[in-house]
């Protein structure tokens, strides 16, 4: 039987002065998507440049990883730096050590590029 993953995660921008808190079951994924996102202000992430992970917890339920975000996101930000601290003392980006190569030269080929360059539900009509 497959053993089922979920990572709830927190991300900053560059000069750490914003946090996002997340949750996927692909870590290295979802980093990608943040960082091909960086700058689109269609999402709080992009709009703030979040792609950097500073913070991870693992989950094997869906459901514990869902109510563990929820449960983090409704926090005061001194609590979510007290947690990240916890975990990276030094808030050192941890995206090469749990996504691989980073940042990423491609951002999954054609795929991203079309997505990228495409209109947005916003943009069409």
């Amino acid at each position: 039987m497959k053993q089922h993953e979920y990572y709830v995660y927190i991300t900053t921008n560059p000069n750490r002065t914003v946090l996002y808190v997340g949750m996927t079951n692909d870590i290295g994924r979802r980093m990608v998507e943040h960082y091909a996102n960086r700058g689109r202000k269609e999402t709080f992430a992009g709009r703030y440049y979040c792609y950097c992970l500073v913070y991870l917890e693992l989950y094997q339920y869906v459901n514990n990883a869902i109510e563990r975000e929820t449960e983090i996101k409704d926090w005061r930000r001194e609590l979510k730096d007290e947690l990240i601290v916890g975990f990276n003392p030094k808030w050192k980006f941890l995206n090469a050590e749990w996504c691989g190569e980073w940042p990423p030269r491609a951002i999954w080929g054609d795929y991203y590029r079309a997505w990228r360059n495409s209109p947005q539900p916003e943009e069409i009509g």
